[in-house]
């Protein structure tokens, strides 16, 4: 009589310990991916202040263009860069956030069993 309620007992641990280790595992997660965005919002500013700075003392156009056609390019290769290491962010979120509660369906159907 007391089987089934030690394995229901042992099962809502289980699931407690997952949930903690999920937590923990998104706010660690969660903290990189907030820093990284900081970091990315910080030095696209720099560069974008660098350049105005920079178009404020051209005295040509065709220096103008020039500077703003490196801005451009270099925004561009920074966002492509930025994406791609978001992306691989969000998926280890997923991932490390998802790992505690791996196998704990299996031990609930053969608790049942």
């Amino acid at each position: 009589m007391l089987q089934p309620f030690t394995q229901i007992q042992k099962f809502g641990q289980d699931n407690l310990d997952a949930t903690v280790k999920a937590l923990g595992a998104f706010s660690s997660n969660s903290q990189v991916i907030a820093s990284e965005t900081a970091d990315f919002a910080r030095k696209s500013f720099e560069q974008t202040s660098s350049t105005v700075e920079k178009l404020l003392g051209v005295q040509t156009l065709d220096k103008a263009v020039e500077i703003q056609t490196a801005f451009v390019k270099g925004a561009y290769d920074s966002l492509v860069s930025q994406a791609t290491k978001m992306g691989a962010l969000y998926s280890n979120l997923a991932t490390e956030t998802l790992k505690p509660y791996e196998g704990l369906l299996s031990k609930a159907t053969a608790a049942r069993a």
